[in-house]
């Protein structure tokens, strides 16, 4: 749990939060004052009881040395994992060692820590024997040929799907840009209800994000034009995927939204958390967890799911170090990969990736569009630069060349952009983040001299 001599920041603590109302809740529990008979072993558990507003206080203990992530139980009535008082123990933790010393583990909070590992420990062992865990279903084989003509039905409705798309984008230019604002959001609606019908859920996200596009101020024609020039070009990859390259037909299927399973090798490494956040839509929550391998040097994006209003279940805070395997999915220059075997739990660290600069950055950028003409960014670490204004936006400025990459509009929305200025202070510093045709939008960042990682997002 201190693996290192270093305990978690409260930021890393925040992290874990499934919401902002526990976020805050857990916040003000981070004191002494509701707690008591609190401690910790050295095996990376933490107990205590809180204060609540019955007359029995709330029994909590905290498993971290779990490598598939933390575990929490507490007596409270709450069903968000972790709930405040688990937020509020590991912050109490964190912020003062006299608070939560070295001790035996009370009774229930013994039994539940060695109960839990005994379970853990089970689970694990039957998975890697081919059977199923307590809570699993027998792992046999698949039916292959049931699989082949699942994915022959679906291929035939993507098909049908892209080809209806492609007129609606031809009727909409035949009659012109201008029919779009007119028509309202209804249209794309419809259409991207056609598409998920369709089986093809990335075709769907793309025509919803054309709905939005429609009267947004000056110069949407422009970027409306561009869009549909890139769904057409993905509808038309799509119908002619047997003539691309394997890659690239990969990047195809996997933009379209046709699930592909994490087929390449596992690469052990130590990986280092640079970024984790959310973006929520009305169906689903989308977790991205930004990883950089210090060996491999290569850096990886986990996705995690939960449904609308629920936070997914991986969690890994800003500024750990993690001895994992990662499995890339298919397609050409893709980051994204599947967390696999852990054998350590997440651990502070203060390493940090090698930065470039921003010249070099935008060429990145350039460079992996022709792999992925439908990626939005790529994640780049930049070396010695300077946030500074710029008119009435904010840029990166390059601290060792006339060069800058200008934040997008995201990035400059963020309460983030004003812990980078405050880290800066005008002088140079590292940041981690997503380089793209908007712009830049930074995650993480150093200070230029030895100092932790400062979450941005």
């Amino acid at each position: 749990m201190t693996q290192q001599g270093v305990r978690w920041t409260a930021d890393q603590v925040l992290a874990l939060a499934p919401d902002l109302a526990s976020r805050t809740a857990g916040s003000k529990l981070g004191a002494a004052g509701p707690w008591s008979e609190a401690g910790s072993s050295g095996e990376g558990a933490v107990w205590g009881l809180c204060e609540g507003s019955g007359g029995k206080p709330y029994r909590t203990v905290v498993d971290i040395a779990d490598p598939s992530g933390p575990a929490y139980r507490c007596s409270c009535p709450s069903r968000k994992f972790p709930c405040k008082h688990a937020l509020g123990l590991l912050l109490l933790w964190a912020g003062d060692e006299g608070a939560v010393p070295r001790a035996e583990a009370p009774e229930w909070a013994g039994q539940w820590i060695t109960g839990r590992r005994g379970a853990v420990g089970r689970n694990g062992a039957a998975e890697r024997n081919g059977v199923a865990g307590p809570s699993g279903s027998p792992s046999g084989p698949a039916d292959p040929e049931a699989a082949r003509r699942r994915a022959e039905r679906r291929a035939e409705r993507v098909t049908a799907g892209a080809s209806e798309l492609e007129q609606r984008l031809t009727d909409l230019l035949r009659g012109g840009l201008a029919t779009a604002e007119r028509s309202g959001y209804g249209l794309w609606e419809e259409t991207a209800a056609r598409m998920v019908d369709a089986q093809a859920q990335g075709l769907a996200t793309r025509v919803r994000e054309l709905g939005a596009l429609p009267g947004t101020g000056p110069g949407w024609p422009v970027r409306l034009l561009e869009e549909c020039a890139l769904l057409h070009l993905l509808a038309q990859g799509w119908l002619r995927r047997d003539r691309l390259p394997e890659g690239l037909a990969a990047t195809v299927r996997s933009r379209t939204g046709l699930p592909a399973p994490a087929d390449g090798p596992p690469v052990r490494d130590r990986w280092l958390v640079l970024a984790q956040y959310d973006s929520a839509d009305a169906r689903l929550t989308t977790r991205r967890i930004w990883l950089y391998g210090t060996d491999s040097r290569r850096t990886a994006l986990l996705l995690s799911y939960g449904a609308a209003g629920r936070a997914p279940e991986l969690t890994l805070p800003v500024g750990l170090i993690l001895d994992a395997e990662l499995s890339a999915h298919p397609g050409t220059g893709q980051a994204r990969a599947a967390l696999g075997e852990r054998f350590a739990a997440p651990a502070p660290t203060a390493e940090r990736p090698p930065g470039t600069t921003t010249t070099r950055a935008a060429a990145r950028y350039g460079d992996a569009l022709r792999d992925d003409p439908w990626l939005d960014s790529v994640p780049v670490t930049l070396d010695r630069v300077v946030p500074a204004p710029d008119g009435g936006s904010w840029q990166l400025a390059d601290a060792d060349e006339d060069a800058a990459l200008p934040l997008t509009a995201a990035a400059r929305s963020r309460p983030g952009l004003w812990r980078l200025v405050a880290l800066s202070g005008g002088a140079p510093v590292t940041v981690f983040g997503e380089c793209g045709h908007q712009g830049f939008t930074p995650l993480a960042a150093w200070p230029e001299g030895p100092g932790e990682v400062v979450p941005l997002c």
